[in-house]
């Protein structure tokens, strides 16, 4: 319930608790400005004594309602007792003096809200009956006209409840169904939010065991085969007599043992972005770009679009993961001369586009990936697609690569 419904509720409870008292008032002035038409002291007497139990009825009621189901605003026994009860005092008083069928209307207010089912059609009937008898001049009609009279009031003031009711009635109907779907609603939001959570669960350790094949491919291809040369060169050196030999044979050793420590350094860095650190992805994209610019020479751009938002941690890693790939690749194949990175910022969506004017490629000829061949589009795709994203790839030869990479708009909070 939003503030609004919680008004128009507030203005509905006090009508049901100070109405049937306005009515009850306005009714007793009334009798007492038209004093004439009552028959001495002993309608008085009756009058009086039948307004004092209605507002003890009334006192009682609101003093135990409270306490029933829906603060005794859904139909319930006790609230059918004292809708007839009550129906049965505004009869009575309007049989003695007709104006106070102000008192008996009180029963079009709350038929809905008292009795269950097909009964309050009854009740809105037997209201009627007391509303119109005072409409036609009072009860009881005493010739055919006033019968007549009568009976066409009551049908009119029947037929317009009637309406009315079942207007409530379908609007409350359409009420209950608006709830349901709204909490039908937050529960698939809850889904999938429960379901986001375990996809970056699951991209996490996927990712994890994602980098240590990688590392271990890595180790088998670089550290391991510099230190297979190495010892090859040492013993080369054990083996020699001859010092010179033996000379070039040891610097070869340490040029390798150097460049293995380089390649352990490289595999260690990559082990996480950290670019990341102390940025977010917009201005970590920014400075990988701009030092690849430098690096290769090629003319590089970055550009944000959209509203940037704090993305959650894997969800920014991948991306950047991609885009260092990318460029990566561009580097050592498209021999491009300018190149531009877009990232945009969608409602629900984060997508990170890659262009250059290189001397693209057919895509549907590329080799299989192999396992020293690196990550390339198989491994940005594979990355894309761990957080429920995708990557596409346009290529011509001659007419440059671009790169799409779509994945959802995780925020840092969720």
């Amino acid at each position: 319930m939003n503030a609004s419904d919680a008004r128009v509720d507030r203005y509905w409870e006090r009508l049901h608790v100070w109405g049937p008292y306005g009515l009850l008032g306005t009714s007793v002035v009334l009798a007492v400005v038209s004093a004439g038409i009552m028959d001495g002291p002993v309608d008085w007497y009756l009058v009086g004594a039948l307004v004092a139990a209605a507002i003890v009825l009334q006192l009682w009621w609101h003093g135990t309602r409270y306490r029933r189901v829906k603060r005794g605003r859904s139909p319930s026994r006790a609230g059918t007792a004292y809708y007839a009860v009550r129906w049965a005092i505004a009869f009575a008083l309007t049989w003695i003096n007709p104006f106070f069928a102000f008192y008996a209307a009180t029963g079009y207010m709350d038929a809905d809200e008292l009795i269950p089912g097909l009964w309050r059609r009854l009740g809105l009937f037997a209201s009627a009956v007391t509303v119109a008898g005072a409409q036609a001049g009072g009860l009881m009609p005493d010739s055919t006209a006033q019968w007549l009279g009568f009976a066409a009031l009551l049908a009119a003031n029947f037929g317009l409840q009637s309406v009315v009711a079942h207007i409530t009635e379908q609007e409350e109907q359409r009420s209950r169904e608006r709830t349901s779907t709204i909490e039908a609603l937050q529960q698939a939001l809850d889904e999938n939010a429960a379901l986001h959570a375990q996809l970056l669960v699951q991209a996490r350790e996927a990712g994890v065991a994602d980098e240590r094949r990688r590392l271990a491919a890595e180790i088998h291809d670089t550290l391991a085969q510099g230190l297979t040369g190495i010892i090859a060169q040492l013993q080369v050196v054990v083996n020699t007599p001859d010092e010179d030999q033996a000379r070039a044979h040891v610097h070869r050793a340490m040029d390798l043992a150097r460049h293995s420590l380089g390649e352990a350094r490289r595999s260690v860095h990559n082990l996480a972005p950290v670019a990341l650190d102390d940025a977010g992805l917009p201005e970590a994209l920014k400075q990988t770009v701009a030092d690849w610019g430098e690096r290769t020479g090629v003319r590089a751009e970055f550009t944000v679009t959209g509203t940037a938002e704090q993305l959650h941690d894997e969800v920014s890693a991948t991306l950047l993961r991609i885009a260092q790939e990318a460029l990566s690749n561009a580097a050592r194949h498209a021999h491009a001369t300018r190149l531009g990175v877009t990232l945009s910022f969608l409602t629900d969506e984060v997508i990170l586009d890659i262009r250059d004017d290189g001397r693209g490629f057919d895509p549907l000829a590329l080799p299989a990936r192999t396992r020293t061949g690196g990550f390339g589009l198989d491994g940005m795709r594979a990355r894309a697609e761990r957080i429920a994203g995708s990557l596409t790839v346009e290529s011509e030869p001659g007419h440059g690569t671009a790169l799409s990479a779509r994945v959802p708009l995780v925020r840092h909070d969720q």
